[in-house]
């Protein structure tokens, strides 16, 4: 049990962050993607104490996409992305920068909330959280080539998106 409890804190450490952004990204409010993100965890601990997980990262995602798919079922909103609180931005950059910064990613995070699912999907674990393809394959279940063309449509989509602002 200590040993399983050694290895889960390992999983934990090195996902937290990829799996709370990827959930933040997709809810309104920082205390919800703390919530989904715990969330996400425990049944992953429930899970890891029971059996053994191939591939534990597609196994948190999925969880996690899960979760963020019935908060909205559950409380019948759209999807809205919320910059406040975006812990993404150092603070050491002058006032100008920051300022430019931020409305960057407000951009970005505005766009891709109005992409379809997979889109999101595919750009934020490519891109975001720079995983090559063949893992991105892996998490939507999909082969490497339809994964490729899915990231390039989810590109064109949200070029499209940008460029008519």
């Amino acid at each position: 049990m200590a040993n399983q409890r050694k290895e889960f804190s390992k999983i934990y450490d090195q996902y937290l962050n990829k799996i709370y952004r990827f959930i933040f990204l997709k809810v309104s409010k920082e205390e919800v993607a703390q919530d989904l993100c715990s969330e996400t965890f425990i049944k992953c601990w429930v899970s890891f104490q029971q059996e053994k997980i191939d591939n534990i990262q597609a196994f948190l995602y999925r969880i996690a996409r899960n979760l963020v798919i019935d908060h909205y079922r559950d409380k019948g909103r759209t999807q809205v992305v919320s910059t406040e609180n975006l812990s993404i931005i150092d603070p050491k950059p002058r006032i100008e920068e920051n300022a430019a910064l931020n409305s960057d990613i407000e951009q970005v995070k505005a766009n891709l909330a109005g992409l379809k699912d997979d889109y999101q999907n595919v750009i934020i674990w490519h891109y975001l959280d720079d995983l090559p393809i063949p893992e991105v394959a892996k998490l939507l279940d999909r082969s490497e080539d339809a994964t490729r063309v899915l990231l390039h449509r989810a590109l064109e989509a949200l070029r499209e998106k940008v460029s008519s602002i």
